[in-house]
């Protein structure tokens, strides 16, 4: 997710998942980077709201860590664009306006249009079933309304295509923009595009293991444009206290 200074492990969790810095003693960068994985994890999975202060004493309190470690927590999520620092206000989770949502998509679909071509060119019948079994725990998460399982895994769908061609590059650029569009969805995502995501994503691995190039990029395409139609940008935007949403956090 966090390209340059931290990098991202990219594994089934990959979204979410940490480097050690380089930047910091062996120590103090896992207390850091633990504290900065807890916090994307809740962000993503939408316990963390869009615009909710991140009061650096209540996070050192929680995780029983100084503020320093927070603030350098705070600040590696500031550059992968999950958190805004303000001078004299501090750090919020950041809300995504409606023009960084259409930049964020159209991004998407240039890039995985063609990681989808190229995937095609080398896919194969271990690399189909190991997408197949992503797509069947999909389908599980959908129908027990796991809103945290579902969003998890919708979004590691496509990180792990790219992981799957051992793109490591690749992977981490889809890990930073899926993590943003994890906050864009859950501001402006209707209720029912989940189900519809999994659905999707079914026939692009069909598409894929007829290795049909042209079909498999066209679904892909239209898939992100569905996710992007179903954004609805008059929606109010929910709030909720820190105090609160530590209390589902830990380490």
């Amino acid at each position: 997710m966090i390209l340059g200074k931290i990098g991202l492990v990219m594994c089934t969790k990959s979204v979410y998942t940490f480097c050690h810095s380089a930047y910091y003693p062996d120590m103090e960068s896992t207390s850091t980077s633990t504290i900065a994985q807890s916090l994307t994890r809740a962000i993503v999975e939408h316990r963390l709201l869009p615009g909710t202060k991140l009061a650096e004493q209540k996070l050192a309190d929680h995780f029983g860590v100084s503020r320093t470690l927070v603030r350098q927590a705070l600040f590696q999520l500031s550059q992968n664009h999950l958190v805004t620092l303000e001078p004299a206000r501090g750090a919020f989770v950041s809300t995504p306006s409606v023009t960084e949502a259409r930049q964020v998509f159209a991004v998407r679909k240039m890039l995985e249009a063609q990681m989808t071509r190229s995937f095609v060119e080398t896919v194969t019948p271990k690399q189909i079933k190991v997408l197949r079994e992503h797509v069947r725990q999909e389908a599980a998460a959908v129908h027990r309304a796991d809103v945290t399982e579902r969003t998890e895994l919708l979004g590691d769908f496509h990180v792990r295509m790219a992981e799957l061609m051992g793109n490591d590059v690749l992977a981490q650029l889809l890990g930073d923009l899926i993590s943003r569009c994890a906050l864009i969805t859950l501001m402006y995502q209707s209720a029912s595009a989940a189900a519809h995501s999994h659905e999707e994503h079914e026939e692009i691995v069909q598409a894929l293991a007829r290795k049909d190039a042209e079909g498999a990029v066209q679904l892909m395409i239209a898939h992100l444009e569905h996710v992007e139609q179903g954004l609805q940008f008059e929606r109010e935007i929910p709030s909720n206290d820190l105090s609160m949403a530590l209390s589902s956090i830990t380490l």
